[in-house]
């Protein structure tokens, strides 16, 4: 019998062209869909990822198969302290994009923040809202400016992230007195998500290094007779056109690049994260100590890295009005403790 030649197109899509490393290990939201509510509400969350565990539910798709039968599903666990509100930014359309009118920020900020901005001794934030409440008239969008509190994890580190978060539902001026009395608080994840809600997930996945053709691009391995190399590429392109395409399969980084990922629904939201926290605590990461959300499926990223929750661009048309049923959630220690 001789030898069976193995068939292995290029994977992966060109739409994600350049692989290189993202610019921070903070993911960017370019969008915020728009929602039909009469009252205005925020529209996406922070979160630190702590590790993964299993669940078991009660199936509740009426499409599927096992609608009504105990299934067993992987868990993503998400510690989420409560974000703090620093302040508000305006923004009003424009041929190029939106474009930022002004902001107004909390009059005394907390210390920890200036570990991340360069701040004033104090801010006038009458001034700054009045300035905002006059340009309502062009105004197209009002974000809020929130800080993560890494110090209420079992996170070493003290230094937050700083996230603008889009407001949502009602009108512009609903919007600005939502966003006013907001400032200088904090919201929990449960005002913004609800069990059983699908949301998207922002984040930066696992950075795997340098990486050849193979393991970057999943080519075929060629045969040991062959020229020069096993674990290349067999042509590097045409002679016309007479230079190197983009599309060629090349060796490069691999991983820690910002990805998107649809529609991860929310199992459960809790407040005390020891209901969760498996034996020994995560791996790399430790104890869960407050405030969590359990996601269906996988989430991009290492342990320990923020991963940003919004409102679904694109939800599915068919919603389970209930939330998730869970009989159990595995304690179990994965190193086997």
């Amino acid at each position: 019998m001789g030898h069976r030649k193995t068939h292995a197109p290029k994977h992966g899509s060109l739409a994600y062209l350049p692989r290189k490393r993202a610019k921070k290990p903070v993911a960017r939201i370019r969008y915020w869909p728009e929602i039909k509510s009469d009252s205005p509400k925020l529209l996406g969350f922070s979160a630190y990822k702590a590790g993964m565990t299993y669940v078991f539910t009660i199936e509740d798709r009426k499409r599927s198969p096992h609608f009504g039968k105990e299934v067993m599903k992987a868990a993503t666990i998400l510690e989420t302290p409560p974000i703090l509100v620093c302040g508000m930014r305006t923004y009003t359309k424009t041929p190029y994009g939106l474009k930022d009118i002004s902001e107004a920020w909390m009059t005394e900020p907390p210390a920890i923040l200036d570990r991340t901005l360069v701040l004033p001794e104090n801010f006038n934030t009458e001034a700054m809202l009045e300035k905002i409440q006059q340009n309502l008239d062009v105004t197209s969008a009002i974000r809020v400016i929130t800080a993560t509190q890494p110090s209420q994890t079992s996170l070493s580190k003290k230094k937050p992230e700083v996230c603008e978060v889009q407001i949502g539902g009602g009108t512009i001026q609903q919007q600005f007195e939502y966003a006013k009395q907001l400032i200088g608080k904090t919201v929990a994840p449960e005002e913004v998500f609800k069990d059983g809600q699908y949301v998207d997930i922002g984040g930066v996945t696992v950075g795997k290094g340098f990486q050849g053709p193979v393991k970057r691009w999943g080519v075929t391995i060629l045969q040991h007779k062959g020229r020069k190399t096993k674990r290349g590429i067999a042509t590097l392109g045409p002679w016309n056109p007479h230079h190197l395409m983009y599309s060629i399969p090349r060796a490069g980084q691999m991983g820690y690049h910002q990805r998107i990922e649809f529609n991860k629904r929310i199992l459960k939201i809790g407040k005390d994260g020891k209901e969760v926290t498996v034996k020994g605590g995560y791996i790399r990461y430790g104890e869960v100590k407050g405030p969590y959300i359990l996601i269906e499926g996988s989430t991009p990223g290492t342990e320990k890295r923020q991963i940003r929750l919004r409102v679904p661009a694109r939800p599915p048309r068919e919603i389970p009005e209930a939330a998730p049923q869970i009989t159990y959630v595995s304690l179990e220690s994965p190193q086997g403790k």
